[in-house]
């Protein structure tokens, strides 16, 4: 290759690299501080995580029922993102297929519960209180996928996969996927 092409190659990609990081910078300096702190968290963890295969690294051994602390990254409008907790579902092909999680208040006054608030969100499923955790919380039905493991931070609660209460969020997912 003649050496006049690679050094246009590379003045392009300084370009394009340094246009950028100024508009990174901008966007962060421009961002909610508690915004801009989760992004660079996730940034970091991308960075210390993306080329690990699982959490094991890490010495978590994870199962289904599980409540993790998970770092789903950068998010689109209307998905789960950053770190939140989530519920292990399942593990298959050493991903994990887990449900986030909020304790958002609010959410859970606008969640679905078939006592409580019939007229609810079904896509929000009232889980209450998980040992381990200090607050209600609300799993995002409709936001249910599977991710590498490598992106779970910490176990912080279970509820057993056996028990009535996992199976009952199991059929509220797969009823979510036949409406």
């Amino acid at each position: 290759m003649r050496p006049e092409l690679i050094k246009s190659d590379y003045r392009e990609i300084n370009d394009l690299i340094n246009r950028h990081i100024s508009e990174l910078r901008d966007e962060y300096y421009n961002m909610p501080l508690s915004v801009a702190r989760n992004t660079l968290v996730s940034e970091y963890n991308y960075k210390e995580r993306a080329k690990l295969k699982s959490c094991r690294h890490f010495g978590l051994d994870i199962r289904p029922g599980d409540v993790c602390f998970i770092d789903f990254g950068k998010a689109y409008i209307s998905e789960a993102g950053y770190q939140h907790f989530g519920l292990v579902m399942q593990i298959f092909n050493g991903k994990a297929f887990v449900i986030p999680m909020t304790s958002n208040h609010e959410a859970y006054m606008k969640a679905y519960d078939e006592k409580d608030n019939p007229e609810g969100l079904k896509h929000l499923y009232r889980l209450g209180t998980v040992e381990g955790l200090y607050k209600e919380s609300v799993l995002f039905l409709n936001d249910g996928k599977y991710i590498n493991t490598a992106r779970i931070i910490d176990i912080k609660g279970r509820i057993d996969p056996e028990s009535e209460r996992f199976k009952r969020i199991q059929r509220s997912f797969i009823a979510g996927l036949t409406l």
